[in-house]
């Protein structure tokens, strides 16, 4: 081979080397500069504490991390966002079991991917000037609640656990943002609502500590809160829901260390005064106490626990008279909540 040859050669490799390259390198850039995947989670209620998560995740770039960009946006109810997240309005919800479980039960092609409030925290608050010292005192009253809140789905356990008089109680019905005024107002003496929210609003408006009566203690011991999707978006996209799901309970994990700052991050997007940010807090607060749920015993966050499942569906169906074939086992997922995290 001449000298020329083997220098016409070497030039051709470097070429073809250096194209090889550009391509590697252009296909690279691609990926890194491809658009991050649009989504949206819907909370049960207007933002309260508990929604500070998905605030922090987004604020520390957790999201980002995942290639993943997040709107945030406030529901009225978690049955009704169960059926925005089976009608594709919402791609993942924050809701609670009851209403997951009663809207799976009628068709909605719904799934929990994680849960985050392994307790329930569902309770009858009533004023404290109101004379009512024990749960019997409940007949004979009215009560506030919001149609279509899933703090309504277990009512009916505590009723015939604590053997009330049903047809004695008169249930009203207010809308979510009127629900604590009624109460303070004194529309009537008690109303449902969440222990990890409701008092921390009443007392930040002025209200004095409520009267609780846990629906925990009258036989109604479930999970509170999950994430849920549509059944369509874990078959189709699995890889998506395993980055929105690390994504969160990451968001999760910080705020456990760091609640003040996961308050923060809501309030940089909600502007919360100082007593709001307290409130807040108190609310964040609970929510971090009950991530895990007795049956847990993996104490792995977002699990989603069997006999948690089981025993919700079985009080439905004991309570509510709900009628469905589904098992337990068909209303989650644990395919995307990680062994540990980062």
């Amino acid at each position: 081979m001449t000298a020329w040859m083997r220098a016409h050669r070497r030039g051709v490799v470097a070429f073809v080397g250096a194209v090889a390259g550009a391509v590697i390198l252009a296909g690279g850039m691609t990926h890194r500069a491809a658009a991050a995947d649009r989504v949206s989670i819907r909370t049960n209620w207007l933002w309260y504490g508990s929604h500070s998560i998905f605030f922090l995740a987004k604020e520390k770039g957790f999201y980002q991390d995942a290639n993943l960009e997040v709107d945030i946006k406030q529901g009225n109810g978690s049955s009704n966002v169960a059926r925005l997240i089976a009608n594709r309005d919402s791609t993942f919800g924050y809701i609670s079991i009851g209403a997951l479980i009663n809207n799976a039960a009628q068709g909605a092609p719904i799934i929990a991917v994680a849960t985050i409030d392994a307790q329930g925290s569902d309770a009858v608050l009533c004023r404290p000037d109101a004379g009512i010292s024990k749960i019997q005192d409940l007949n004979g009253k009215e009560i506030l609640t919001t149609a279509g809140s899933g703090v309504n789905s277990f009512w009916p356990v505590v009723v015939k656990t604590a053997k009330l008089d049903e047809k004695s109680i008169k249930m009203v019905n207010v809308a979510e943002n009127a629900l604590v005024p009624s109460y303070l107002k004194g529309l009537a003496p008690c109303m449902l609502g969440g222990l990890d929210d409701k008092p921390a609003e009443i007392e930040a408006n002025g209200g004095k500590k409520p009267v609780a009566f846990a629906y925990s203690d009258y036989g109604a011991d479930q999970p509170g809160y999950a994430i849920a999707t549509h059944k369509n978006l874990v078959r189709d996209n699995p890889g998506l829901v395993r980055r929105f799901v690390l994504a969160t309970l990451r968001g999760v994990k910080a705020a456990k260390e760091n609640p003040d700052a996961s308050v923060k991050a809501m309030s940089d997007w909600s502007t919360l005064d100082e007593a709001g940010t307290k409130q807040a807090r108190q609310v964040l607060d609970f929510t971090l106490s009950i991530l895990i749920s007795r049956n847990n015993k993996e104490k792995r966050l977002g699990l989603n626990v069997r006999e948690d499942y089981e025993s919700a569906l079985q009080l439905l169906k004991t309570y509510r008279g709900l009628e469905t074939t589904m098992t337990a086992d068909q209303l989650f997922t644990n395919e995307f909540v990680p062994t540990t995290l980062p």
